[in-house]
């Protein structure tokens, strides 16, 4: 478990822990008798709002029902098995929703339908993050400043989520080792046919061709580099600023004997460029690793991948989005990935890609894939596949705290994407001679 997540947790314990009035604890406390506590009594206000689904609320004195039938029939159960549930919620929203359930105060027999529902809710939503939850932010921002994405910023957020362990994500991803969106053509597709699948249209929409020299920003484990390098015949440079990463994409390099073919390097992406890199990569590709490098920097990365590429190079991004409308207040904003999960990330609008990449560059977008669809998916079968490996995971020294928070975070970001919320693109973009280059080729 990092750092960051012990120092949280105990905080929030701390927060909400404590003798009532009178000496009971809080498990003897009102909040658990037949009179709901203000906390309670501040959450089922909020959630009285529900109008699109139905949430039942139970513990073990009561029981309450909050909105109205779904057109698609959604419904959710929350059961509370600690008082301390309602304050987590109330102080601090959906972070608080984050850390009850990770102490399991809270359980569901399907959290992501209680995601799916509150994401639905737009006032609902807004409201939990109001209130006493709002107190919260100042504090949660100023960490999120420390987090910014400089040069050794960016290190340390890296380490703290892709550095973890290498054998304990090889539980729940598919044996390509792919930590992004799969692509399911058909719907008895595999996890690994679907993650091939992705990486295949993302490579062709790009127009990688044998013998091109291929940048990729985000090594992530090394599917793609070693796909790039196998099926379509480049030239691959990877870099990553994972030691973790690096170390097991390196090792897996040699071993497919692609030393000569694939390069892997540790490096962050404002370190390239240098002699003998500018203008001379064919393509540049980076695979959800934008969110990664935060709002301030948009441009600059944007800048950096079109210095590297040659006159007519084209560079293609899978990323994870927000809606634009929905954008400014989620970047002004803390939520459970960004405080737990991935520290500095911001997800950016493709309003907001587009601005920087047309304010910084000369690329032009060419193409736009959605398949924020497809995400749903792919989490709910790493989310499946942890839970079955989850005493492996514990032999590995990660105990239940830590493996709840993960399961939540799978199932937070499966109810956005299911619900439209946020989504997933493949772009491509290109310099002005490609597309010269592209009308006169055969």
């Amino acid at each position: 478990m990092t750092e960051v997540l012990d120092r949280d947790l105990t905080r929030a314990r701390q927060q909400s822990t404590g003798a009532m009035p009178g000496g009971d604890s809080p498990r003897a406390s009102l909040e658990f008798g037949l009179a709901p506590s203000w906390f309670a009594r501040a959450v089922f206000s909020r959630l009285a709002r529900l109008s699109d689904g139905r949430l039942h609320v139970t513990w073990p004195n009561g029981q309450r029902t909050f909105g109205a039938t779904a057109s698609d029939g959604l419904e959710a159960h929350v059961d509370v098995g600690d008082a301390r549930f309602w304050s987590a919620i109330a102080r601090r929203g959906s972070i608080g929703a984050g850390e009850a359930f990770a102490r399991g105060w809270w359980t569901s027999e399907d959290p992501v339908r209680v995601v799916r529902l509150i994401a639905r809710n737009f006032e609902v939503n807004r409201k939990l993050e109001s209130g006493l939850a709002k107190l919260s932010r100042p504090a949660l921002g100023w960490f999120h400043r420390l987090r910014e994405n400089t040069l050794r910023g960016s290190r340390q957020n890296i380490s703290a989520h892709y550095d973890l362990s290498n054998e304990f994500f090889a539980l729940f991803l598919d044996p390509t080792m792919t930590y992004s969106c799969g692509l399911f053509e058909t719907p008895a597709a595999t996890l690994e046919q679907a993650s091939l699948a992705k990486i295949d249209r993302l490579l062709t929409a790009l127009d990688l061709r044998p013998g091109h020299r291929l940048l990729e920003i985000g090594t992530g484990w090394g599917a793609l580099a070693e796909r790039a390098a196998t099926e379509f015949g480049a030239q691959v440079t990877t870099t990553t600023i994972s030691a973790e990463q690096h170390r097991l994409a390196s090792d897996r390099m040699r071993a497919a004997g692609l030393e000569d073919r694939v390069e892997v390097l540790l490096r962050d992406y404002r370190e390239l460029g240098g002699a003998g890199e500018e203008g001379s990569y064919d393509r540049v590709v980076s695979v959800e690793m934008i969110e990664a490098v935060g709002h301030r920097f948009y441009g600059e990365f944007f800048k950096s991948c079109a210095g590297l590429l040659r006159a007519d190079g084209r560079l293609g991004l899978q990323a994870i989005t927000i809606r634009d409308g929905a954008y400014e207040q989620a970047r002004r904003s803390v939520d459970f990935i960004q405080r737990h999960i991935f520290p500095g990330s911001c997800i950016p609008s493709i309003g907001a890609l587009q601005t920087a990449q047309t304010s910084a560059t000369d690329l032009r977008t060419v193409e736009l894939f959605d398949m924020g669809v497809h995400y749903a998916k792919t989490l709910e079968l790493w989310r499946e596949a942890l839970k079955g490996r989850w005493d492996e995971a514990q032999a590995l020294g990660f105990d239940q705290e830590f493996l709840r928070l993960f399961e939540f975070y799978f199932a937070y970001c499966e109810g956005g994407f299911a619900e439209g919320h946020i989504s997933a693109v493949q772009w491509i973009a290109e310099r002005p001679a490609a597309a010269l280059n592209r009308g006169l080729r055969p």
